[in-house]
């Protein structure tokens, strides 16, 4: 089941779900706007002659009120806010369409797990043959959140668990199951 506006408010006022800054205003028929902090991660193209699974990849960190990306470029951002999932509740991450439109996708996976807690690490790509400015602060895409039939029995505490700022791939810490 999807968090209606409504729900979602109840779940944020009651503590239910974390989110910090929360603003009303983001509160969308059935999600919950996402912004664009100033932090971002880009391969150090000069350090990384390819990437390998097994190691980690060099990055150079921008803290910027704006950035440009140059066309089919790719960069890790982060959104200004930071979150807390309870153990029955899942998080869908979409980007705005007006900005798809434009050729810039955002991602993150798509999937932010029951247990969850930090600032969400967004990928985005510029598809298109012209570069884009992002200006911080600016609403990118929405979170869904999407009850689970029941709580998890292993909600989520890997790597990433409260995470800040843009944070690099940590695959290589992975162990094939």
């Amino acid at each position: 089941m999807v968090l209606s506006d409504k729900t979602i408010k109840e779940y944020v006022q009651s503590g239910k779900i974390g989110i910090q800054p929360f603003n009303e205003k983001q509160v969308q028929a059935a999600s919950f706007d996402l912004r664009l902090s100033d932090h971002y991660l880009m391969v150090d193209e000069s350090q990384t002659e390819y990437i390998d699974f097994h190691r980690p990849v060099k990055y150079r960190q921008v803290i910027s009120r704006e950035i440009i990306i140059p066309p089919r470029n790719f960069i890790l951002a982060t959104t200004v806010e930071y979150f807390r999932l309870p153990d029955d509740v899942v998080g869908s991450i979409d980007g705005r369409s007006s900005i798809g439109r434009l050729g810039l996708f955002i991602e993150n996976a798509g999937w932010i797990d029951p247990g969850f807690e930090g600032q969400i690490t967004l990928e985005l790509f510029n598809a298109n043959i012209v570069p884009i400015k992002l200006t911080s602060g600016r609403r990118v895409g929405q979170i869904v959140f999407i009850k689970t039939d029941q709580p998890c029995q292993n909600p989520y505490h890997g790597k990433y668990q409260k995470q800040k700022f843009a944070t690099a791939s940590k695959i290589y810490q992975d162990e094939d199951k």
